[in-house]
C-alpha cells in the first residue's frame, strides 16, 4: 500500500507540475488553482507512504513504541508541506507549464492557429465560465495537446491565461461601456470575484476599478485638449 500511495503521488507530482494545459477538463478561468490543489495532493500522498515505510520499519527493528512520534511528526510535517506549497510564489506564478520551444510553425500548425482566432472572435467561447481545453478542442476538432502547443507557440501563454487574456478584454470593453465591476466580471466569463481580480491584476497591472478611473481620466484629459485648441 504505501508503495502505491508513493506511485500515486510523484505521477500526480509530475503531471501537476506540467501546469494548467495538462488538466484538460479544469476550468480554464481558474488558471493555475487546479495545477496548484493536484500539487498538494501528490505531496500528501507521496508523504503519507513514506510514514507507512518509516511505520512497519520501527515495528519490524523493535521500536514500535515510536509510533505515535512517527504519526505525530508526519502529520505535523504533512500539514506544514502542504502550507508552504499553498503558499509557494512558484505555485501561485501565473504560468508554471513547460513552454514548448520557439521555432517556425508549420503550415499546418498556422491553419490551427487561424481557425483558432477566427473560432474565438465569432463565437466568443471565452465567455463560457465552464469552458475546458478538451471542450474547446472538441469545438475546434484538434486534439487538446496539439491546440495546446500551438496556443504556447503563437503567444507564449498557455491556453487558460491566453482565454483569460480574451475575458479581461471583454470586461475591459464592458467596463468602459458603463457596466458595474460585477456586471463585467459575469458577461466575461468569469464566475468568482477572486479569479477575475487576479487575471485583471495579471494583465493590467492594477484592480477593474483604478484602471477604468485611469481610463476615464486619461480621456478627460484628451477631451480638453481638444478643446482647447
Amino acid at each position: 500500500m504505501p508503495s502505491a500511495f508513493a506511485i500515486y503521488g510523484f505521477a500526480i507530482l509530475i503531471v501537476s507540475h506540467k501546469g494548467p494545459d495538462a488538466q484538460p477538463r479544469a476550468f480554464l478561468v481558474d488558471g493555475n488553482l487546479p495545477s496548484r490543489i493536484w500539487h498538494v495532493i501528490g505531496a500528501a500522498l507521496v508523504v503519507s507512504a513514506l510514514s507507512d515505510i518509516m511505520i512497519v520499519a520501527a515495528i519490524a527493528s523493535g521500536f514500535g513504541h515510536l509510533q505515535p512520534w512517527i504519526i505525530s511528526l508526519f502529520s505535523i510535517g504533512n500539514l506544514l508541506l502542504i502550507g508552504i506549497i499553498s503558499l509557494s510564489s512558484h505555485l501561485q506564478a501565473e504560468d508554471t507549464s513547460e513552454e514548448e520551444p520557439l521555432r517556425t510553425s508549420t503550415e499546418a500548425e498556422q491553419h490551427v492557429w487561424q481557425r483558432v482566432q477566427a473560432y474565438m472572435a465569432d463565437h466568443r467561447p471565452y465567455l463560457d465560465p465552464d469552458l475546458t481545453l478538451a471542450r474547446l478542442s472538441r469545438k475546434l476538432g484538434v486534439p487538446a495537446k496539439t491546440l495546446s502547443t500551438i496556443i504556447n507557440q503563437e503567444t507564449g501563454e498557455n491556453v487558460s491565461r491566453y482565454v483569460n487574456d480574451a475575458r479581461i478584454a471583454a470586461a475591459q470593453k464592458a467596463l468602459i461601456d458603463g457596466a458595474t465591476v460585477t456586471a463585467a466580471m459575469l458577461s466575461s466569463g468569469f464566475n468568482t470575484k477572486s479569479n477575475f481580480n487576479r487575471e485583471f491584476l495579471r494583465i493590467t497591472g492594477t484592480n477593474p476599478s483604478k484602471w477604468l478611473a485611469n481610463v476615464m481620466s486619461s480621456k478627460a484629459d484628451i477631451s480638453g485638449i481638444a478643446e482647447d485648441q
